[in-house]
């Protein structure tokens, strides 16, 4: 029996061993993890995160294999770690045991079976439920084929895309599942290019993939599932993040869907940005159902935790339920598990930012429900910021509001303001060309007053209204 107390003091102490080169190159490690709640956090409290994320034994295992890439197989880590290593490989040896002996259990229960019914047969007599039993359990193990098995052999997962360097020898397949806007770079000739990341997601895992090409932009859509050719992994050296590159004489093409794990759908959806993009709650409910949002305001209610009896496994979950209000709207909002512990230190009145939900449409009822990669961050009320931000693109724009890719402190960020502040600080009308009039002024800087994501007021300079 593996003790989650006792392994979150043994990973807390090895992540205090750990150099802060160390440390920061383990958290980059982490995936499951978004970089927003990497930030800012004790060890302690990044031990329970990770816990969290990877659960348990998932836990175990992905810090025995960082820990000896980073590398640290000194004692002084090692020691603490190896006690539960070596639990966790006899726990998964005898539940492989376990696994075979009923296999066997099975096949001989099968076989009886047959020599059952070929003596039913003998005598004339078809009995139904032996029938209706064999073609349930061919049922069974027909879906208990791992998605692997079904995955054509003419292309190369995620999975193991993501463990290799080279120039892929096989096509890989994958939905859009996010598309971050179009930006540009110069070349050493002082040309402009341009390039956007997307988001792909397959059975097995999801990456974040950069596209060269302004044409791709256009060709390339979210929600559909596309074949990439001659495309090679890089490792980002300022980020030391590998990203799939997809070149000029590469191929992309569209193909059948792919059947995507809706928790890969929300993971992909951090790989872009650190958050989903940050809405209005006015905003927020327009979406259609599951689809991943974030949003801010200040809490207006609390409710206690209640157990809920789950439908499909045996056993009761935590539920907790609170209400966010904006200048908009106010929304419910459901945390689930683990979650609800991030209520712990908030209360009614507290400005927070709550990331990567999903929305929940109930006929006209719409509310927000927690996801793996949630998080709630506070923020103080009366938090204004003035500050400079180099405006690089669009993701969405409406009548109503417009939300901005600004490049700050060497990140690409995202912020929405209203749209006819906007329209009136860069010196455009506000119809339905509004985003093309917007994409020709950039990229631009502008002086703006923030609160949170969201841009109260926003200068540009007089050159751009020209």
């Amino acid at each position: 029996m593996i003790s989650e107390t006792e392994w979150k003091e043994a990973l807390t102490s090895s992540l205090e061993e750990l150099e802060s080169p160390q440390y920061r190159k383990m958290l980059e490690m982490l995936d499951k993890i978004p970089t927003s709640v990497k930030t800012e956090r004790s060890r302690e409290e990044m031990a329970r995160i990770i816990i969290e994320h990877y659960g348990l034994e998932g836990s175990i295992s992905v810090i025995d294999n960082v820990m000896d890439q980073i590398p640290r197989r000194d004692e002084r880590v090692q020691g603490r770690l190896r006690l539960f290593v070596e639990k966790l490989r006899q726990k998964q040896k005898e539940e492989t045991k376990g696994k075979k002996r009923k296999r066997k259990s099975d096949l001989k229960s099968k076989d009886n079976k047959k020599e059952a019914a070929a003596g039913f047969m003998k005598n004339g007599i078809i009995s139904d439920s032996d029938s209706s039993d064999e073609e349930q359990e061919a049922d069974q193990q027909k879906s208990c084929k791992s998605d692997k098995e079904n995955i054509p052999s003419w292309r190369k997962t995620i999975h193991d895309l993501r463990n290799s360097d080279d120039f892929c020898q096989k096509p890989v397949a994958g939905k859009i599942v996010q598309k971050s806007c179009l930006r540009s770079y110069e070349t050493k000739e002082k040309v402009k290019r341009f390039f956007f990341y997307v988001a792909v997601a397959d059975e097995t895992s999801c990456i974040k993939v950069m596209v060269y090409g302004e044409e791709r932009f256009k060709q390339i859509m979210e929600k559909n599932f596309y074949i990439f050719k001659n495309v090679k992994m890089e490792m980002f050296d300022h980020s030391n993040e590998k990203v799939l590159k997809v070149f000029k004489d590469s191929t992309v093409s569209r193909t059948y869907p792919v059947d995507v794990p809706e928790k890969l759908e929300v993971e992909a959806q951090t790989l872009i940005y650190r958050h989903s993009p940050i809405f209005s709650i006015a905003k927020a409910k327009l979406f259609d159902d599951k689809t991943l949002v974030s949003v801010e305001g200040t809490v207006t209610k609390i409710d206690r935790v209640e157990h809920v009896k789950l439908k499909t496994k045996r056993g009761k979950k935590e539920k907790r339920d609170f209400i966010l209000k904006d200048d908009t709207d106010s929304i419910r909002i459901t945390l689930w598990g683990n979650d609800t512990q991030q209520l712990r230190d908030k209360s009614h009145g507290d400005f927070v930012r709550v990331t990567n939900m999903k929305t929940s449409v109930y006929f006209d009822m719409v509310s927000l429900n927690s996801t793996d990669h949630t998080s709630i961050l506070k923020i103080p009320n009366d938090e204004v910021l003035n500050v400079t931000l180099k405006i690089i693109g669009i993701t969405d724009a409406t009548k109503m509001e417009t939300h901005l890719e600004a490049e700050t402190n060497d990140q690409v960020e995202t912020f929405f303001v209203e749209s006819k502040l906007l329209a009136k600080a860069v010196g455009v009308r506000l119809d339905g060309d509004f985003e093309e009039r917007l994409l020709q002024k950039m990229p631009f800087s502008a002086d703006v007053v923030l609160q949170g994501s969201k841009i109260n007021k926003i200068t540009a300079s007089e050159k751009m209204k020209k």
